[in-house]
């Protein structure tokens, strides 16, 4: 297991070393003068000039990358162009508050998801696994924009139960007003829903049909122990790795939540710096979610060698 662990953790090293040299390739394409939109209509040449090489625009691009991701690995993130503060006191109040919508929204889901998908792969063809079916269908169907004006408009132009804007005043959290992560949960617990209880379901029904399975039911075994102690074990592996790759999406994928709703989080904030043209604070939320991505893999293949013995083993 210390091997794995190693092994894996250096393949995320790795991975992450490549994927921040693609984040700064991509920013060093973008269009628009970073020196220009701080300066405003009053950019002069002299001007520009010294915005660029007080910024350290006027380098080359490899120094600039080596010293970005020198100083990233000791955890300095370098300062905003617009905000002109520390990324780290940025990031770290917007990250806070995504993992909390993040998180609600996740224990909303993947239970809920794997009741339903294990309920619908049990009683597979049934009046009540058509319908769930049907319901997947439709909500992995409706992009998240969709869904969360249908709810905005039935919860709370017309009905009036909940509010439409997820807006924090400053010095507050979402903790402190939890209702305004209800409709912005709901609208990713759709899509994340849909595909876990699907992915469950499917694997359900093959483990159902398995000759260990049918064994097992034939001993006279309780139908109760063949499901948590053969069926789930074995359903449940491909599920944790859609599950998995969900967790780096509910971060990175905020983004359109988080504007539907005017939620403060990172998702928000990436498409706020890309707009500004604000490149460091842009290269550290894509790295943020990269980083995000690799460990949740890694928590998944983890967690294969627990459900899975032979995993474990090999």
């Amino acid at each position: 297991m210390v091997r794995f662990l190693v092994r894996r953790i250096s393949l995320i090293v790795v991975t992450l070393l490549v994927v921040s040299l693609a984040i700064f390739l991509v920013t060093e394409v973008l269009p628009g003068d970073v020196a220009s939109m701080i300066l405003g209509q009053g950019a002069t040449p002299s001007n520009l000039a010294a915005v660029r090489e007080q910024l350290g625009l006027d380098r080359p691009a490899p120094a600039r990358y080596l010293s970005w991701i020198a100083n990233a690995a000791q955890g300095d993130l370098g300062d905003s162009y617009v905000q002109r503060r520390p990324i780290v006191d940025i990031v770290k109040g917007r990250l806070g508050n995504s993992l909390i919508l993040a998180g609600f929204a996740f224990l909303m889901a993947v239970p809920t998801a794997i009741l339903l998908g294990v309920w619908a792969g049990i009683k597979r063809d049934s009046l009540g696994d058509q319908v769930i079916s049907i319901g997947s269908l439709v909500a992995i169907s409706l992009p998240e924009f969709v869904t969360g004006v249908l709810l905005m408009v039935v919860f709370a132009s017309t009905l009036h139960w909940l509010p439409s804007s997820s807006v924090l005043l400053p010095g507050t959290t979402p903790l402190d007003r939890p209702q305004i992560l209800i409709l912005p949960a709901l609208t990713l617990t759709g899509v994340l829903l849909a595909y876990v209880m699907r992915m469950t379901r499917a694997n359900v029904i093959e483990v159902m049909q398995s000759h260990y399975v049918r064994t097992a039911i034939l001993k006279g075994l309780p139908m109760r122990r063949v499901i948590f102690r053969h069926v789930l074990p074995n359903a449940l592996l491909p599920t944790i790795s859609i599950v998995a790759m969900n967790v780096g999406w509910m971060l990175g994928g905020l983004i359109i939540v988080e504007n539907v709703f005017s939620y403060p989080g990172i998702g928000r904030l990436l498409l706020t710096s890309i707009q500004g043209r604000d490149v460091p604070l842009l290269q550290a939320v894509a790295l943020l979610i990269a980083a995000t991505y690799a460990v949740s893999n890694l928590l998944a293949d983890l967690s294969y060698s627990i459900l899975n013995p032979r995993i474990r083993l090999s």
